[in-house]
């Protein structure tokens, strides 16, 4: 009985300082209080119903479960499906096709993919003309996803590595704190045919980090690949208080060409091993699998059954393991290369943080950002599952076979308002100067650069416009609460067709708001001048102004 009332009693405190308007402390009060709410659930059964605590006790947990959020109205989690790929593709041009590699006939659609490729061919013309223009297999996807609604939000090229990341169109307004970086480990960290592309970001307030690494090669260099990783772990780091480096994020994904290969061994045994479909026989001398039993950060990472074909070495347009003879610098013939699973896809949820035993004497305060990570972790939880983990054997354009990983992210979201709400005002066309209406519905950095962008609907990245309004100078009027912004004729399409309206924030660097699709009109004056096509009878004819041919 003396250990209720203890406990009670620092309820009652607890729920005391929770109303404190000291952030951290309110936080760190919350968080104590559901540590005594635990302890309060072990003692209660002792508890008499005609003890006079027993009604006290009764309406401080009602008021502790308001307190900490507790009750049955609590926002829903949403699912939300991630498809990646990674695909080392030895400099080779993409192939024409890629609906099987993305799934596209499944009945399930991704709401994001994230791409990773290695080895893309980066000789000094190609890199040059990607410069310029979109490399070929990034427009190979966009041209792929970008009917389907798909947006590229994000990208990043370091020599052979890229990296890509699309959204369904619904979801971009709430991807945020977008940052993409690189780190070479290739000679001695001087060049990029080798290292580490990551994407960063806020996805409904979770933050996501991707990482594309291509690392050493060759079967002696196991702890050099380790090394390496660190080293990218290490050395990257991002602006952002929430998450200044890699490991600060709420999910990691970490992934590519990883090059560990099948220790021990020989060809025969990992080849009929192969053929039976028996792979749970390679895994103990699967170097990553080795190597995680020995260091602590690889522990952090998870992976799902390493259930289908090693992925590396093919001959060139087959499905046929390395086959060929190697010259050595004598003539002599070398060793043929033996499969191996080089090409993974692993990830890391931050470790939750537990509260310090009250009756541990040595116990250690918690700072502000780990209080903020228990609450975060508390209130708003992310879990993720793995639905599929497989390679792709129908591509052979390259040594190694392509790596897909499906996954469900189940998260409860911090925010479903974008910062703005925008919308056209009256018709379009290019007959008539146009006006853009919008508000913001939260505060945010706004900037001179901000600039309003008009899309053809199913565009394929924030550069795909059709032509765009800067925000501020082509401000008309204004109040609290609605912002009209001005949009030339002479910048509307004349076709017309169906558009949405994306505000772009500089600040942020993202789309922060889209609008409903509307129809831009035809120009009436373009047709009477014989400038569009018109439909008559189902075909396509000229009308022409006399005037306009005189």
């Amino acid at each position: 009985m003396d250990e209720i009332s203890r406990l009670f009693g620092s309820i009652g405190r607890a729920r005391s300082d929770s109303n404190s308007s000291d952030a951290t402390q309110s936080t760190g009060s919350k968080l104590v209080l559901r540590h005594r709410l635990n302890q309060l659930m072990t003692c209660v059964d002792d508890l008499d119903s005609k003890h006079e605590l027993h009604e006290k006790v009764i309406k401080t947990l009602d008021n502790a479960f308001l307190v900490c959020g507790k009750r049955a109205n609590k926002p829903k989690k949403d699912s939300l499906r991630l498809h990646m790929v990674t695909w080392n593709v030895a400099t080779a041009d993409p192939p024409d096709d890629v609906t099987s590699l993305l799934h596209l006939s499944s009945p399930k659609s991704p709401d994001l993919y994230v791409i990773g490729l290695q080895e893309v061919y980066s000789g000094p013309l190609r890199i040059v003309s990607d410069i310029v223009f979109d490399d070929p297999w990034s427009q190979l996807f966009m041209s792929t996803l970008a009917p389907r609604n798909y947006v590229k939000v994000s990208s990043m090229r370091m020599q052979g590595l890229l990296l890509l990341f699309f959204s369904k169109l619904e979801h971009v307004p709430f991807i945020r704190d977008i940052q993409a970086t690189y780190t070479r480990t290739g000679i001695f960290g001087y060049w990029g045919n080798k290292g580490g592309v990551s994407i960063r970001l806020s996805f409904y307030g979770h933050m996501l980090c991707f990482l594309n690494c291509h690392l050493a090669a060759h079967m002696k260099y196991a702890s050099e690949r380790v090394d390496e990783f660190e080293y990218i772990m290490n050395t990257q780091t991002f602006d952002c208080k929430k998450a200044p480096q890699i490991v600060d994020h709420r999910l990691l994904f970490w992934f590519g060409d990883l090059n560990f290969r099948i220790e021990d061994h020989g060809m025969h045994f990992v080849r009929s091993c192969i053929n039976k479909e028996t792979y749970n026989l390679l895994w103990s001398k699967d170097q990553l699998t080795m190597m995680k039993k020995k260091e602590q950060m690889l522990q952090e990472f998870d992976e799902g059954p390493l259930d289908f074909q090693p992925t590396y070495k093919f001959d060139l347009n087959s499905d046929t393991y390395d086959s060929r003879l190697y010259k050595t610098w004598f003539g002599f013939n070398g060793k043929k290369r033996k499969p191996a699973w080089t090409d993974r896809i692993l990830w890391r949820l931050r470790p939750k943080v537990s509260l310090p035993d009250e009756q541990d004497e040595n116990k250690v305060e918690l700072d502000a950002k780990t209080l903020k990570q228990l609450e975060e972790d508390e209130e708003y939880p992310l879990k993720i599952r793995q639905d599929l983990y497989t390679s792709n054997m129908e591509y052979s354009i390259s040594d190694h076979k392509p790596v897909v990983g499906i996954f469900t992210l189940e998260l409860r979201k911090m925010y479903k308002t974008p910062l703005v709400r925008l919308q056209p005002e009256g018709d379009w066309s290019a007959d008539i100067d146009a006006m853009v209406v919008y508000s913001p519905l939260q505060p945010f950095p706004s900037s001179t650069w901000d600039w309003i962008g008009l899309y053809k609907v199913g565009f394929s990245s924030v550069l795909d416009y059709i032509t765009y309004t800067w925000v501020k100078d082509d401000e008309v009027a204004f109040n609290e609460e609605v912002i009209q912004v001005y949009v030339s004729k002479e910048e509307i399409p004349v076709r017309g067709g169906e558009c949405v309206l994306c505000y772009y924030s500089n600040t942020l660097q993202c789309i922060i708001g889209i609008s409903e699709p509307f129809m831009v009109l035809e120009s009436k004056v373009a047709i009477e001048e014989g400038v569009l096509p018109e439909r008559i009878n189902g075909l396509d004819r000229t009308v022409a102004n006399d005037e306009f041919w005189k």
